[in-house]
């Protein structure tokens, strides 16, 4: 309850609340809302009052008080608020995690085998005493901001640490294992946020990763619920929207340097991903940014919508993305 309390101080006429804290990231909701899309980035998500609920692919994630989300990879899903009243908003944080932590660390603790391949992206887990007494401790340093820039940074990797001796390591270890699967999965990742405007071949990808091309689609999928196809697209088309929403680009011009070669194909894809055309998606975009909200959204663990490949703080909103021209889930090549 004294986080909760804490929080809602914090969070007063806001819904998402950057802190002094450069990982730490508040949220308020007052409404139970519907699912949004958007995009999950490798975070801690701690609800102090209330109910959430994430899908990734076909798996939900559903927690509260006693429960918390960790998302181990970059990924889209759908959020929501099953639980929250402008009496009882729903309350809580979220913590952006740092895998290069876990990595060092795991040389320093015992940790237990996995007995199985990570399906997903996320995982729950129970929230412990001894993960929240660090968490209400980096909390508390915003009343002491001089503190922040010397004790911060050890808090959280005592944070680290903690999740490392929950039930979620042996999924941790798997992410952060050099030579593991989900390692290489998230290696592939990297690469794709890197070069999303080069033309993709997935067997030379799952080369430079160590794997076989089948290996590859069965372990991405597996973990993002998309081929890496249309991952590759997923980022063109939402770095063409920030171009276009940031920078001022006409259609054409952010296709072109996203890397598509056809301007129709490519505001085609961005229709079918963002429901309207390259034009007034914008233009609506631009007027609710104006308004300064976005209706319905529910977006606390997410990038910022003008922001995506930099790594903002706060929404952005996105859509399931299907393959279509050009390329299909089990094709070779997209240009």
């Amino acid at each position: 309850m004294e986080l909760a309390e804490t929080i809602g101080h914090w969070t007063s006429g806001q819904e998402n609340c950057p802190t002094s804290i450069p990982n730490l990231t508040f949220f308020r909701r007052e409404k139970v809302t519907q699912p949004s899309a958007c995009v999950v980035e490798p975070c801690l998500v701690f609800v102090a009052q209330g109910v959430k609920q994430l899908l990734i692919g076909n798996h939900v994630y559903t927690y509260g008080t006693e429960r918390f989300l960790i998302a181990s990879l970059e990924l889209p899903g759908s959020s929501q608020v099953l639980e929250a009243s402008p009496e009882k908003p729903c309350l809580g944080l979220m913590l952006r995690l740092d895998l290069r932590i876990f990595a060092e660390l795991i040389g320093h603790v015992s940790l237990p085998q996995p007995d199985r391949a990570t399906e997903g992206g996320a995982d729950l887990a129970i929230i412990t005493p001894a993960l929240l007494e660090p968490i209400g401790r980096l909390v508390a340093l915003l009343d002491e901001p001089d503190a922040i820039a010397v004790l911060a940074p050890s808090i959280e990797r005592e944070i680290h640490y903690r999740l490392l001796k929950s039930d979620l390591a042996a999924r941790l270890l798997q992410i952060t294992s050099v030579g593991s699967q989900s390692h290489r999965i998230a290696r592939a990742i990297e690469w794709l946020k890197t070069n999303y405007a080069e033309p993709l071949r997935v067997d030379e990808l799952a080369a430079h990763v160590q794997m076989s091309t089948s290996s590859l689609n069965q372990h991405f999928r597996q973990l993002t619920a998309m081929s890496p196809l249309q991952y590759q697209k997923w980022l063109r088309l939402n770095e063409a929207r920030r171009l276009m929403l940031n920078e001022d680009l006409n259609a054409a011009a952010a296709a072109f340097q996203v890397g598509y070669e056809s301007p129709s194909q490519f505001s085609r894809e961005y229709s079918r991903l963002f429901g309207a055309s390259p034009k007034r998606d914008i233009g609506g975009l631009r007027a609710e940014l104006a308004r300064g909200a976005v209706v319905g959204e529910d977006n606390t663990h997410m990038k910022t919508r003008v922001d995506l490949m930099d790594g903002g703080a706060d929404q952005i909103l996105l859509q399931q993305l299907r393959p279509s021209s050009g390329s299909d889930a089990d094709g070779d090549v997209l240009s």
